[in-house]
């Protein structure tokens, strides 16, 4: 089993900053990329930021020069610092990695179960 954790999101006034983490757990072989999605309630889940297993980062322009991704390869753990806060920002936030675990000879799809982050203007 392979699992996702998330932590850091919650309440923010517009301009602040948050940082969020995600910590990949279980029978992981390999964790090849890392990433942020957002999610409000009636859209479409859209990709914030990606990392690869290369270290490749990729921003939405939305994000662009006010969010940061990170990862911690011996730590299995990925951040997004999330500066200049908009309310435009409030969504659930879900990690994502392409892990291979153990037990298998392909990289599958994980999900974390989400943090919200709100931003009051």
């Amino acid at each position: 089993q392979v699992q996702l954790v998330e932590s850091g999101g919650g309440l923010v006034q517009a301009g602040g900053s948050l940082r969020l983490s995600c910590v990949a757990s279980g029978s992981i072989f390999k964790i090849n990329a890392m990433g942020w999605y957002r999610q409000v309630q009636g859209k479409q889940r859209e990709l914030v930021a990606g990392i690869t297993g290369g270290g490749t980062i990729n921003y939405a322009d939305s994000v662009k020069g006010r969010f940061a991704i990170r990862r911690d390869n011996a730590k299995n753990t990925v951040y997004l610092q999330m500066n200049s806060l908009k309310p435009e920002d409030t969504a659930v936030y879900l990690c994502n990695s392409k892990i291979r675990p153990w037990y298998s000879d392909s990289d599958s799809d994980y999900w974390g179960q989400g943090t919200q982050v709100t931003v009051s203007s």
